[in-house]
């Protein structure tokens, strides 16, 4: 009987309704733990949470830090190069690379412009002298280095080799100097004369006296051509024949264009003031 009473007794009202209040006050708290976890968790992993790098390139220095401070990056110059036409300061590479995923506080190294041009010295320069233009312009290109022709000059070697070198108005560069302490701003431009086999001058052969085959040699050898020949009565066929007279005359001093022509009178007779 006094287990049955026990037992009733743990059935009332009272009993039950204390059960559920506990068991309601334990699933609110399970419910509010978790809800706390969660939120500790996702203030954690923000925290940690990566954002995408902005694309700085192309932009100066001033405006570049704005747009970092929002993230508190730090900006570091890791290098400066001279570019030509381009202000200092202007950004041409970072690292982080645009649109990669970084913490906040990450340290950006940056490449920027420079404001004072780097300089070459010539005896640094390719060998310009003899060589091929074409080829020397692209090896300048590669050291930011501009080529233009200032003038063509006859040379009996190969056309459009280099005969000169000039830079702000001076000559650095020729057959016979090489100005070694010169210093060339990258960006700048070089002007060349080069070798061309038609045109130019060369001085006036003296041919009197010459037989007519040794006056074409040496007018051929100065790219000269034989012009009209007058023969005197006395000239017989068969005999040699003598140059006692050109034109243009010879005076040591006159130079001709390459490519004219001198005429010659012919006589079987040297002049007496020849040579032996």
């Amino acid at each position: 009987m006094s287990a049955i009473k026990n037992q009733k007794h743990m059935n009332t009202p009272e009993i039950r309704q204390g059960w559920l209040r506990q068991f309601i006050f334990f699933t609110v708290l399970a419910v509010v733990t978790m809800l706390l976890a969660m939120l500790i968790l996702r203030l954690y992993t923000r925290h940690g949470q990566k954002i995408e790098m902005l694309d700085l390139t192309g932009k100066n220095l001033t405006e570049a830090e704005e747009l970092v401070q929002k993230n508190r990056f730090e900006l570091i110059v890791n290098d400066s190069v001279f570019v030509v036409g381009k202000p200092r300061g202007i950004i041409l590479d970072q690292n982080p690379k645009p649109g990669s995923f970084v913490k906040k506080h990450r340290k950006i190294y940056i490449t920027i412009t420079k404001g004072d041009a780097d300089k070459i010295l010539v005896e640094n320069l390719p060998s310009l002298y003899g060589n091929a233009y074409d080829q020397k312009k692209k090896e300048l290109k590669y050291r930011e280095i501009n080529a233009e022709i200032k003038s063509y000059s006859y040379d009996a070697g190969e056309p459009n080799h280099i005969l000169e070198v000039w830079y702000n108005g001076q000559k650095i560069i020729d057959q016979s100097e090489k100005r070694n302490d010169v210093e060339i701003n990258k960006g700048d431009t070089l002007y060349f004369v080069l070798s061309e086999r038609e045109g130019g001058e060369t001085p006036v052969p003296d041919l009197r006296c010459l037989t007519l085959e040794e006056a074409h040699f040496i007018l051929e050898s100065n790219k000269l051509v034989m012009g009209e020949i007058e023969k005197k009565s006395d000239v017989k066929p068969g005999e040699d024949m003598f140059v006692i007279s050109q034109d243009p005359p010879y005076d040591g001093m006159s130079n001709i264009e390459r490519g004219s022509s001198v005429s010659v009178v012919l006589s079987s007779q040297k002049p007496v003031d020849c040579p032996e």
